[in-house]
């Protein structure tokens, strides 16, 4: 019988996933409070730290866009 080893997920692959998607749910939640006094208050302080924490979001998703690059290749390199 044929598998899909596409779609299978190994425990460490969906503990690894969910762990960076908590990494992503926490760098936006720590910019709610900066966002909301820039854009409210006009408070410039707060849009220097908006901008320094988009940049951290950035880089953030650039290495995980790395990684998922990097996980997609290795499929290909299996045989079927």
């Amino acid at each position: 019988m044929e598998t899909n080893s596409e779609t299978e997920t190994t425990e460490s692959e969906t503990t690894a996933a969910s762990g960076r998607f908590a990494e992503l749910q926490q760098l936006v939640a720590a910019m709610a409070s900066d966002f909301e006094k820039f854009y409210k208050d006009g408070n410039k302080a707060a849009g220097t730290r908006v901008r320094n924490s988009m940049q951290e979001l950035k880089a953030f998703a650039q290495t995980v866009r790395e990684e998922v690059l990097t996980l997609r290749n290795q499929g290909k390199d299996q045989p079927q």
